[in-house]
């Protein structure tokens, strides 16, 4: 297969990314309570099996641009995500992308996961907008002790509601690999959203505090000058394809939840004998 050299995103890929979050067409509800939702799309191709989810949550006591420097600070992230075994800016493509790599952790026994991904963002009059995907970098190949997952598009709409509050939309397709069922990943995207976002929204209380004391002055997300990554161009970068990456053996973890789903079954049973 040709190598596929990836573009940074331009502003019709933004606007087709804010489309999708704020358009209702094709998606399904699954959670819905006073000032957040979850809605799931199924694939329209045959080449990923995996939904597309979408998370809405307002956030009526903070400012979008703290929702947006929080999304972008990866020395705060590794204070308030604690799924996260590592994250870390690789090196920068222009004035707004960057290459980055996160791995995080996976309940046991399932294989904890990472990524390569090409982060792009947009500052708009009504709104901010970070979107991702996977990407292969020479200095960052597939790790035997971590299963690399594939983001086909991954990202967040952050829309102005006014000085102190805003609304957050957390978009995401992404396949975990592995050979978990395609069913299972989708039915725990539907209950992860909510609390990815109920986690997001109280460190963006906390991290004004935060960031006061840590290097209050330093967002190079807003302030280009105060990059230091290395510069590299995107011929060395490829798309990363999921059918590319090699298959890893989870079956036992799927055998291992039903033994427990039967034994939980027949426990429930002997309690009401």
């Amino acid at each position: 297969m040709a190598r596929e050299v990836p573009d940074i995103p331009d502003d019709s890929v933004f606007l087709a990314f804010q489309a999708q979050c704020e358009s209702d067409e094709g998606w399904t509800c699954y959670y819905n309570k006073p000032g957040i939702g979850v809605w799931m799309k199924p694939p329209s191709g045959k080449t990923c099996l995996v939904h597309t989810v979408k998370g809405r949550m307002t956030f009526p006591d903070v400012p979008a641009e703290t929702v947006y420097d929080v999304l972008h600070d990866t020395d705060y992230r590794k204070k308030w995500d604690l799924n996260m075994i590592e994250t870390r800016d690789i090196a920068r493509l222009s004035v707004n992308a960057d290459v980055g790599y996160y791995s995080w952790k996976c309940p046991k026994p399932v294989k904890n996961r990472d990524v390569v991904t090409l982060r792009s963002w947009l500052i708009l009059p009504d709104c901010y907008m970070i979107i991702n995907f996977s990407v292969k970098h020479s200095m960052y190949p597939p790790r035997r002790d971590l299963v690399r997952a594939v983001s086909f598009l991954a990202g967040y709409l952050i829309k102005i509601n006014g000085s102190t509050s805003c609304t957050l939309t957390y978009l995401a397709q992404v396949d975990p690999r592995g050979s978990l069922p395609k069913w299972v990943v989708n039915k725990s995207s539907q209950y992860l959203a909510p609390k990815i976002l109920r986690k997001l929204h109280k460190a963006c209380l906390q991290y004004p505090a935060w960031k006061k004391k840590n290097n209050p002055e330093f967002k190079p997300w807003l302030n280009p000058e105060q990059n230091t990554l290395p510069r590299i161009s995107l011929n060395e970068l490829s798309l990363q394809r999921a059918e590319s990456l090699e298959h890893v053996d989870e079956s036992q973890v799927c055998e291992d939840k039903e033994d427990r789903k039967d034994s939980d079954e027949e426990e429930g049973k002997m309690a009401k004998r």
